[in-house]
């Protein structure tokens, strides 16, 4: 029994072994404290919680219920099986766990999900007389829920020692790279002393997550040349996904070389990587040949891209056509491939084949997606699609998914730009509005702003700051759009200052050309000079409408120093030379004048000959 039942559960017959077992105990053959471990593991091979609590009974029945190997084993077969509070009474039975029942009970009520309880049994055993290794740290790492665990249990992976081995330095690295603390997860990389493939792709995949696309093309070179390791599918994946992002297709295509020297390029995974990475690099036709290269090797998600790809460079044809043959390959389309056709028709402007595959989505039984949702209001709004419009915003009450704020905000837009305020602000009135996402806020000041309703989007702007929501550039830029229709000088500048002044924004050219604008026209021409010599680089444009006001309102000083910043900047436009001539015989100098209308033939410059029209009736 003693060689015969390790050796069935070594080669897959669980059940073999356990009837053996049986045989032997009705022959009252005693067990060793090798049987048990082997026939625990049975147990949880056959995912039988029944024969792991039996043979718990028989181990106490014939003493080897102290034993830290079947301990360790029992233990293990709990966890697996999911029986926690079995498993921790074994744990708690043992007066002095060893090392490996301790890694047992913690990695089991990690892999379970209970991070805290992982931590509070390391937090009884301490650094005491049991010494944790690199496993236990590990398991740990894996059960932090929280930054301030993960620091914790780093700090007692220097205490130990331990902090530079792989495996902990990898668990680490995906600890920070999860709290997108990429310093401190560059720190613990380049403190890893035999890194391998697994720690190289640990740290490429935080770099990816967190958008720091550059700096993982820069590891990836230096793991090509300075590592032993090669390359495997997952870091070529997250390789090309960083020259997607980047649009660096030249890099793409030398690890496209890459992978077809290592027989990785017909990998699933990595061929529709590439095809992606093709597709937004405007390379639609060699996303296209190497996707009929890959036959026999895609799957649904290398379709989806392919199609995605289609409709982002403009190949509409291609694409209904690909969806079309999906079928034939034995696939039925997802919400994503519904989504990539849907999403492609409003980004390209054919709304009407937008919502028609809508249509078609809900008739094949595919539950719409948050991003179906968002593609298809605008596509209403553009078509002034508002029946089909309340029929989305139906589907999205119906599946439960209309409190999103993403949803929410496109319905707003959706209803503002089809004129009816009151369904969007009734819309509004159901979320709530405090929320530090100021995107839902400013659609409804934009729409208020653009159906002529100027105090309902001042009064939202004052529940917005009331609330404490942080407004952004564009809630700026609505309410000095509506300050500018409706004259309001005095609200404007105030709104202005208070950008940088209490929340911090630096006003981007936009707004200081309303606020310019606003303030010209209503003749606080020094106000808005003050603006203009605010900018280190004023454009063109600021400086005209500054120079038209003060003409108008005849400070022809400030008229005499714009057309002369306008002139400098475009050198090449003639119209700014000419209105300071003007200025100077407005003003009877006429030498002036006469020096400045020189400079136009003096620059080989050309003015635009007036235009009369005459009506006949």
């Amino acid at each position: 029994m003693h060689r015969e039942i390790p050796k069935l559960v070594a080669n897959g017959l669980y059940r073999e072994a356990l009837w053996l077992y049986t045989k032997h105990l009705s022959a009252s053959l005693a067990p060793n404290k090798f049987t048990f471990p082997c026939l625990l593991k049975a147990c949880g091979r056959l995912q039988s919680p029944h024969l792991a609590q039996m043979l718990h009974t028989h181990l106490i029945k014939t003493g080897f219920g102290v034993d830290m190997h079947a301990s360790t084993a029992l233990a293990d077969v709990y966890m697996k099986l999911h029986l926690l509070r079995d498993a921790l009474k074994v744990f708690d039975e043992i007066p002095e766990p060893s090392l490996p029942l301790l890694n047992a009970t913690i990695s089991g009520f990690a892999k379970n999900g209970y991070h805290v309880e992982a931590l509070q049994i390391f937090g009884r055993v301490g650094l005491g007389k049991l010494r944790p290794n690199s496993v236990t740290v590990a398991s740990l790492l894996s059960s932090c829920g929280s930054l301030a665990d993960g620091l914790q249990v780093h700090c007692w992976a220097v205490k130990l020692g331990v902090e530079a081995e792989v495996y902990v330095g990898t668990s680490l690295l995906t600890v920070y790279s999860n709290w997108a603390e990429m310093v401190s997860a560059t720190k613990v990389f380049d403190m890893i002393s035999n890194r391998n493939v697994v720690s190289y792709n640990a740290y490429i995949t935080g770099l990816l997550q967190n958008g720091v696309f550059s700096v993982v093309l820069d590891v990836f070179k230096e793991m090509m040349g300075c590592s032993t390791e090669i390359p495997n599918p997952v870091t070529l994946v997250s390789v090309v996904s960083a020259c997607s992002s980047l649009l660096y297709l030249q890099f793409g295509r030398q690890v496209h070389g890459l992978a077809r020297k290592t027989d990785m390029a017909f990998d699933t995974m990595v061929g529709t990587a590439f095809v992606d990475m093709y597709s937004k690099c405007s390379q639609w036709k060699c996303a296209y040949d190497l996707f009929q290269e890959l036959n026999g090797n895609r799957n649904l998600i290398t379709w989806n891209s392919l199609i995605a790809g289609m409709m982002l460079n403009g190949q509409i044809e291609y694409a209904i056509k690909f969806f079309m043959r999906l079928e034939s390959e034995g696939l039925k389309p997802d919400s994503a491939t519904w989504n990539s056709m849907i999403n492609g028709f409003t980004r390209l402007g054919k709304e009407g084949e937008a919502l028609m595959f809508f249509r078609k989505m809900q008739s094949a039984g595919v539950r719409a997606s948050l991003k179906s949702i968002t593609s298809l209001l605008p596509a209403c709004s553009a078509l002034f699609a508002l029946r089909c419009g309340k029929e989305i915003h139906g589907h999205a009450i119906r599946t439960g998914i209309c409190k999103d704020e993403f949803i929410g905000t496109a319905l707003i837009d959706m209803y503002m730009k089809c004129g009816l305020s009151p369904l969007a602000q009734r819309t509004f009135d159901l979320f709530d509005t405090n929320t530090n996402d100021p995107a839902i806020w400013n659609a409804m000041i934009s729409g208020y702003g653009k159906n002529g309703q100027f105090e309902s989007g001042f009064e939202i702007f004052n529940q917005m700051v009331e609330e404490k929501v942080k407004p952004n550039s564009v809630t700026f830029n609505c309410i000095l759009s509506m300050c500018s229709h409706t004259g309001k000088v005095e609200r404007g500048w105030e709104v202005f200052r208070m950008m940088s002044r209490d929340y911090g924004l630096i006003p981007a050219y936009d707004h200081i050309n309303r606020i310019v604008d606003l303030l010209g026209r209503s003749g606080w021409l020094d106000e808005a000079r003050e603006v203009l010599h605010e900018i280190p680089v004023p454009s063109a444009s600021v400086i005209a409408s500054l120079l038209n006001a003060s003409i108008c309102h005849s400070d022809f000083k400030l008229g005499e120093e714009m057309a002369i910043m306008l002139s400098e900047l475009e050198p090449e436009n003639p119209a700014p030379i000419v209105v300071l001539s003007n200025i100077y015989a407005g003003q009877g100098r006429w030498k002036d004048a006469e020096r400045v209308r020189k400079t136009i033939d003096d620059r080989g410059l050309k003015k635009f000959p007036g235009l009369s029209l005459i009506g006949v009736a």
